[in-house]
């Protein structure tokens, strides 16, 4: 019976993984550069970081896409443009809260596609968690913190497309590496961001600094150790498995900066993080897992 000891090692890859994301509010807050050419640069050396790894392993790093990896591709890419804009225009703490409502949407997802009956808790989970993301949006709102409260729900959706996206090419095809679509989406990103970023993109030598290490560490080594996490985990535990990030993500804003999250999102956040929590207690029946 090796289920639990792959399911262990499934969480735990994730969990690294959420650790390494978790960098990521800090060193936006902290980058005097604009969203996209932050999420160009850490992209494109992410992609080539991937490509590198898969080619040592013997693997093909472009293998040619079908219209699955290329949805997952395009997921990808909004989760990392989205939510770096999101951190730029609101808090760290509700970008990466707001990026987390994500199993909401794998709630409705993940039985559309496996065929599994949409159950009562189903319902409360996506009521509660609704009702917390609204707490996001009580006091005084400046335009540019409910856009970017609005682009941290949109690169919410497009986590949960990108989980399900990711697990779905698994079952579709056990014998393909998905990887090939996370590298893909990198190369998105920088392409489409490329145009606006490289205007006036000078940056110093510790800010490129920066950059590699967003690329190589906290987006490149991180989707590897995700990717191989979701082997031995269903689409909507490998993301409530990453809500570690949304927990450490503020922490290291307010140790680095001492940005502090209004005393509504932060309620909001813990209730989505309770809510998700209690929802993922009783296991999936095996047989709706993908």
């Amino acid at each position: 019976m090796t289920r639990p000891v792959d399911t262990t090692r499934g969480a735990a890859l994730v969990a690294l993984a959420a650790l390494l994301w978790s960098s990521s509010g800090l060193f936006i807050k902290v980058l005097p550069l604009g969203a996209l050419q932050i999420a160009c640069a850490r992209s494109l050396v992410a992609a080539l970081t991937i490509a590198a790894v898969v080619a040592f392993r013997g693997g093909r790093p472009f293998p040619r896409p079908d219209r699955l990896s290329l949805a997952c591709a395009a997921s990808y890419a909004g989760v990392l443009v989205f939510f770096v804009a999101a951190t730029k225009l609101t808090t760290a703490a509700n970008a990466i809260f707001l990026q987390f409502s994500a199993p909401i949407y794998l709630v409705f997802l993940e039985p559309w596609v496996t065929g599994r009956a949409l159950q009562r808790r189903d319902l409360l989970a996506v009521g509660l968690c609704l009702g917390a993301m609204g707490l996001f949006f009580v006091g005084r709102l400046g335009a540019g913190t409910l856009l970017g409260n609005g682009l941290g729900m949109v690169s919410g959706l497009c986590l949960a497309l990108f989980s399900l996206t990711l697990k779905l090419q698994r079952h579709r095809h056990p014998g393909a590496d998905p990887i090939g679509a996370i590298i893909l989406g990198n190369l998105l990103v920088a392409i489409l961001c490329a145009p606006l970023a490289l205007r006036g993109f000078h940056p110093t030598l510790p800010q490129a600094g920066i950059l590699v290490y967003l690329g190589v560490f906290q987006i490149g080594i991180a989707y590897l150790l995700f990717n191989a996490g979701m082997r031995h985990l269903s689409a909507t535990a490998a993301v409530v498995t990453g809500t570690l990030e949304a927990v450490l993500n503020p922490v290291w804003v307010f140790l680095g900066i001492g940005e502090r999250p209004s005393p509504w999102a932060l309620a909001g956040g813990l209730l989505i993080l309770a809510t998700i929590g209690w929802y993922n207690l009783v296991p999936r029946p095996s047989r709706s897992r993908l």
